[in-house]
């Protein structure tokens, strides 16, 4: 028994931000910007009405029907995202009632992998396929980012990144000899993990890992507090990135998850016919082209009009380029992604 994938979709919001826009709020330009990071533009939801959970349902909706099912199938939700509705609860049982399929009572799962996000949450599911326990599962990766982001010259590296949207698909078993998913590839280190991180709000209670630079908690409060004063004074609740380090670091275990997996199954890299990498920089994407031999036909790059989407990167880049008919049956599809943690991982798929 294989995994394989019935259905996919994704969302983007209208609005468009492009690189000019920023300048008027930070000291940046577009070509500093597209030097950097090869990003052009990028999509952001609409306050108030569109969340990581309304994005995510409207991407389900286009993979299940494509998938040939209703709503009513899907029998778990796998939900990968780092900028959720609430703090809690998750994003799947959300996603669940904006289907209106609250009353089959089916699992929902919610995982915080970031960037590797999508991936992560594959490998999940084709084990609960391949062991029976599910028939349809629902995984989906949706990123609201732009309601976190700094807008200040403080925040710029981070900010000009990131961009708003969701991708999903429909998992389902299939018997066919050799499709499907034939292996994923999972890794983390958490040496480094504050270097790509969002500290602040958090459970520390602003005091962090026994360092004064993240502020104190109130000594009056037991426990401490989950916002501090010195949080808010002093601009703590944006993400922060240490750009080199991540840089030097993904493009190193990039190829690395990506050989390991096909050395697993005794393919090489000539045998991929579609490489679509977690959009994180396309500078990343291109060194890691390279080192693969990989040819420009096979490689899926939008991040140039949609910035880095986190876990919803993968799904959409994967979606698109099936839409463009870029994804042909009996394919080797490898997925690759590298984030915050640090954690990363690869798939292969024969479509």
């Amino acid at each position: 028994m294989q995994t394989k994938i019935a259905g996919i979709g994704h969302y983007l919001p209208n609005r468009i931000i492009k690189n000019q826009d920023l300048t008027s709020y930070m000291d940046t330009t577009h070509e500093w910007i597209v030097e950097r990071t090869g990003i052009e533009e990028r999509r952001y939801a609409e306050k108030h009405k569109e969340t990581s959970a309304t994005m995510g349902t409207a991407a389900a909706k286009i993979a299940i029907e494509r998938a040939g099912i209703s709503p009513e199938d899907i029998d778990f939700i796998i939900f990968a995202t780092l900028s959720p509705d609430y703090y809690f609860p998750g994003c799947g049982v959300l996603l669940q009632r904006e289907l209106g399929i609250t009353k089959t009572e089916i699992g929902a799962l919610d995982i915080r992998n970031q960037c590797s996000g999508f991936v992560y949450g594959l490998s999940i599911a084709d084990q609960f396929i391949k062991s029976g326990m599910y028939k349809n599962i629902l995984l989906v990766g949706a990123e609201m980012h732009s309601m976190g982001l700094d807008f200040s010259d403080e925040g710029r590296a981070v900010t000009v990144i990131f961009g708003d949207g969701a991708g999903a698909v429909v998992l389902q078993p299939t018997e066919e000899k050799d499709k499907g998913i034939l292996i994923t590839c999972l890794h983390s280190d958490g040496t480094h993990a504050e270097e790509l991180a969002m500290i602040s709000p958090g459970s520390h209670g602003g005091y962090h890992l026994g360092t004064e630079k993240f502020g104190f908690p109130d000594p009056d409060i037991p426990g401490g507090v989950f916002v501090t004063k010195k949080m808010m004074d002093e601009n703590m609740l944006a993400p922060n990135m240490t750009g080199q380090l991540v840089f030097k670091t993904a493009v190193v275990k990039f190829p690395e998850v990506i050989r390991e997996a096909l050395t697993k199954v005794g393919l090489t890299s000539d045998d991929i016919d579609l490489f679509v990498p977690h959009q994180a920089n396309l500078r990343i994407s291109q060194f890691v082209q390279r080192v693969m031999k990989l040819p420009d036909e096979k490689v899926v790059n939008n991040i140039q009009k949609y910035g880095n989407t986190t876990a919803a990167s993968i799904p959409i880049a994967l979606s698109e380029a099936w839409e463009q008919g870029r994804v042909q049956d009996g394919d080797l599809i490898c997925l690759a992604a590298f984030g915050s943690g640090f954690t990363w991982g690869s798939a292969l798929i024969r479509w």
